[in-house]
């Protein structure tokens, strides 16, 4: 059974840092991207970071280039992302997300975890 739980959601203040957790099980890590996204109240949900499987290559969205960084390891079947310098437009619900390692841009991914919310107050 796969599944991927987040943690470490919060509230945090303007210029704040968290870090995201998220614990995968039930598939082959290393065989699977996996991709952090993000849904404000009342907005659709974006893209805000992906890595590759060996940890080698990551993308961003803009809105969060040079403030967040995500990272894995493969060891512990996990997945982070670094928020720092949170801005009140960073509060979402972040979920964390899986696709098979062949399946190419981020519009589909294969697993959803549950979510964990953030709030950065002004």
């Amino acid at each position: 059974q796969v599944q991927l739980v987040e943690s470490g959601g919060g509230l945090a203040q303007t210029g704040a840092s968290l870090r995201l957790s998220c614990a995968a099980s039930g598939f082959t890590f290393g065989d699977y991207s996996m991709g952090w996204f993000r849904q404000a109240p009342g907005k659709e949900r974006e893209f805000v970071a992906r890595i590759d499987g060996g940890g080698r290559n990551t993308k961003y969205a803009d809105s969060v280039k040079e403030r967040f960084t995500i990272s894995r390891d493969n060891a512990k079947n996990a997945v982070y992302l670094q928020m720092n310098t949170l801005k009140p437009e960073d509060t979402a619900d972040y979920y964390c997300a899986a696709k098979i390692w062949w399946r190419s841009g981020d519009s589909k991914y294969d697993h959803w975890g549950q979510g964990t919310r953030v709030t950065v107050s002004s």
